[in-house]
């Protein structure tokens, strides 16, 4: 067997003037250090290699000095695309001043477009970045006027608009893993994340590149467990051995055995966060989870909702994920972020985008920088300073539900709260609610032509996403409409008659957040319009696990319907509903007989394709038309087609 363990000046002098260097990371996780240094250090040595091209997806960065920012010197990197660029700044500046050509293109879309360029496509199709700035209609991804190659184009496939990715032809892989063996065998079961380390190898290998990967430490030929190798070894031509202070797991911690899954770390003792706006808006945010629903939290703002969840006790009903590839368990942040303590499933960056895009995520809570009238916001472009789109486009255009999180103004903000009220200490410098963005990262009007729902939640005020702009629905107690908010926006909102946010939202005290999402009484749950003769149920989060359980919820229930004294037509949410196997024909016989009995139509709603099905044999094997959509949308159209 050969023996692939080289020196790292070694392992470097391979990469030629011209090569594109395809770099793994998230944040630090999976960041090949070591082999960025040492590539540092040989161009400052020997001034080679030059003009070599860079292409990532996630920022392997720590917002200064480490990961690409090692690269950031004149004539060592001649053009660079990239999904998320806030942490590779020293990079980002070149691309600014027009130094290198430089790209951004949707992270998920380089992630998935790995597999493409290692199975020898000339590229792939998506949906991703329709009517953003890489529609090539707009600016393609391109940064600077320097950028004049088309990596996207605008194609119709079966009368139907889609973005189509170029492949890019690997030269050199960076990657890192925990244990290698001398034939190139690696695992990675200290590692926070298994990113896209296997189709980047594969990308390299089948472009007819080479694969370095940096290394923790070497085992036996033949003694690392099938299952537990990532990258097979055919796949790898050199192998360096990282010391530790250049293997961290993360830029901020050296190594947790809750992040590789290694062991349950305990979560409710977790420090709650301080009251302050960040915590009002996280808090905002929370109240929209969805109970045993799919969520993504992005990086800054959002990363808060995970804290309250746990705060609140409800953190164990929702599935929470990082586009990493995280699923379950809570989140981190800082530079720790794309990590998580006690995941449920750690899987690939491109498998997680492919769940994104086909739909997968209920309910995605992101930043929002810049934010115009159309309900577009910008989180990737600020005149001198570049961000990058990161997974923001991936997520916000295909998940069921987004809410844009973010203070109102910024630069200097100071509120007091912690008496169930707002108030505004002294104002941010800089309008967030602007005339027109800078760079459109989310598209408002295409978004609300697909009917999207979108919530613009602010410490002060949240907006809801209309055909005809924004309209302001809630605002905080204590703060002024006009002075606090009309005032400070550069347009004017449609304006109706907002409500006021939860005080409990600005009380240093818990929410009772579970009590409100889990513990609700029966006819808290229930909503009657006499004037359309509709009655709405909210079911989420009911659990049914014996006679007792549905009992209590039998009983107020029909006791509701009786007091309305007339059939009526039911819409009801059943997302997040709890049924124990054992009680499930019980459950059903309850609805067949409360049908025949109060209903003249029934329609009910829910993402689960399992519920559906079941619940629909089960009303069908009853004589009942079961009558069970995937949204609200659906169901309310059904009813209003009925009664027409």
């Amino acid at each position: 067997m050969v023996d692939k363990v080289v020196s790292l000046e070694d392992a470097i002098a391979t990469i030629d003037t011209g090569d594109t260097v395809c770099v793994s990371g998230f944040v630090g996780i999976g960041t090949p250090e070591c082999l960025l240094r040492g590539l540092e250090d040989r161009f400052h040595r020997d001034g080679l290699p030059r003009d070599i091209s860079l292409l990532f997806a996630a920022a392997p960065g720590d917002g200064k000095e480490r990961g690409l920012n090692r690269l950031a010197h004149p004539g060592l990197v001649k053009r660079a695309i990239g999904g998320h660029w806030s942490l590779v700044p020293k990079l980002g500046a070149m691309a600014v001043r027009e130094e290198i050509e430089a790209y951004n293109l949707p992270l998920g879309c380089i992630s998935q477009l790995y597999r493409d360029i290692a199975a020898g496509k000339p590229g792939m199709f998506s949906k991703v970045g329709l009517r953003t700035f890489v529609d090539p209609r707009q600016s393609g991804g391109a940064i600077n006027s320097r950028s004049v190659e088309k990596l996207v184009t605008l194609e119709n496939l079966l009368g139907e608009e889609w973005l189509f990715y170029h492949s890019i032809p690997v030269d050199v892989a960076l990657i890192r893993g925990t244990t290698a063996d001398p034939s190139g065998n690696i695992t990675m079961e200290r590692e926070a994340l298994t990113l896209d380390m296997l189709p980047i190898a594969m990308a390299a290998k089948n472009s007819g590149g080479l694969v370095i990967a940096q290394v923790e430490r070497i085992a036996q030929n033949n003694s690392l467990a099938p299952r537990e190798v990532v990258i097979p070894g055919n796949l790898v031509d050199c192998l360096v051995v990282a010391e530790l202070d250049e293997h961290h797991q993360t830029y901020q911690t050296h190594y947790h055995h809750g992040y590789a899954g290694r062991m349950r770390g305990v979560v409710d003792q977790l420090p709650p966060m301080p009251l302050d706006e960040r915590k009002v808006i996280a808090r905002r945010a929370a109240m929209e989870l969805p109970i045993n629903g799919v969520v993504n939290l992005g990086i800054g703002m959002p990363e808060g909702v995970g804290s309250v969840a746990n705060e609140e006790g409800i953190i164990s009903h929702i599935t929470l994920t990082t586009e990493a590839g995280v699923l379950g368990g809570v989140p981190q942040s800082g530079l720790d972020f794309g990590a998580a303590i006690n995941a449920n499933a750690i899987i690939q960056t491109n498998q997680q985008f492919d769940f994104y895009d086909g739909g997968g995520l209920d309910l995605a809570c992101l930043g929002m920088a810049e934010t115009d009238a159309c309900g577009n916001v910008n989180v990737s472009r600020f005149k001198d300073r570049f961000a990058g789109a990161g997974g923001f486009i991936n997520i916000s255009q295909n998940a069921r539900k987004v809410l844009f999180v973010g203070t109102f103004t910024a630069g200097g903000l100071k509120v007091e709260t912690g008496d169930g009220q707002l108030k505004i200490v002294q104002e941010g410098r800089n309008r967030k609610f602007i005339e027109e963005v800078e760079q459109i990262t989310f598209n408002g009007r295409y978004a609300a032509e697909q009917g999207k729902e979108a919530l613009f939640i602010t410490e002060r005020c949240v907006f809801n996403l209309t055909d005809k702009g924004l309209e302001l629905i809630e605002v905080a107690p204590g703060v002024d409409l006009e002075k606090d908010i009309l005032a400070q926006m550069a347009f004017e909102p449609i304006v109706g008659t907002p409500k006021l946010m939860s005080k409990r939202l600005f009380m240093d005290k818990s929410m009772k957040l579970r009590k409100q999402l889990l513990d609700m009484s029966v006819t808290d749950r229930l909503y009657y319009d006499a004037a359309q003769n509709i009655l709405f149920a909210n079911l989420s989060g009911l659990e049914i696990a014996n006679d007792g359980d549905l009992r209590k919820f039998s009983e107020p229930f029909v006791g509701f319907l009786e007091n309305v004294g007339y059939k009526v037509n039911l819409i009801s949410n059943y997302d997040g509903i709890s049924i124990a196997p054992a009680m499930s024909g019980k459950f059903a016989d309850f609805l067949t007989q409360v049908e025949q009995d109060h209903y003249l139509t029934a329609t009910r709603y829910t993402t689960s394709a399992f519920l559906r099905q079941k619940l629909g044999q089960d009303l069908k094997s009853r004589s009942i038309a079961p009558h069970i959509f995937e949204t609200r949308e659906e169901a309310a159209q059904y009813v209003a087609n009925e009664l027409k």
